[in-house]
């Protein structure tokens, strides 16, 4: 005699983040808005699962690394690329000088006293 087991066809709210391996709110924050929830009764709410193995599918497409092998341990394959500057860098004395007067206005700008109105300045007069 051989022993058959059946998966549901629907897998219940609470049941489904299980299903996929993560929390329920990963689950409500990644995978609910993006499939079609099925209700149960007047209060139940379950989804297809196929929809959340074709969410996984579609994830694993989009998000998925190749498995670790030796080869590809030394390999940085998703290391982003940058592009090189347009400008050249130019070596040489800079074409803006800053000047002591621009200094000082800074330094009085970040040490003055501003006045500010409080709520107690206010009840005070």
């Amino acid at each position: 005699m051989s022993c058959i087991t059946l998966l549901p066809r629907l897998i219940r709210l609470r049941d489904a983040p299980d299903y996929l391996g993560m929390d329920r709110h990963r689950f409500n924050e990644e995978v609910r808005p993006s499939i079609t929830e099925v209700p149960i009764g007047s209060q139940g709410i379950a989804f297809d699962r196929l929809d959340l193995d074709a969410w996984v599918d579609d994830y694993k497409r989009c998000s998925g690394r190749p498995a670790a092998t030796k080869q590809r341990s030394l390999e940085k394959w998703d290391e982003n690329e940058r592009q090189e500057s347009i400008k050249k860098v130019r070596t040489g004395k800079s074409t803006r000088q800053s000047l002591d007067t621009d200094f000082a206005k800074a330094l009085v700008l970040a040490t003055s006293k501003r006045l500010r109105s409080t709520s107690q300045d206010v009840l005070r007069k």
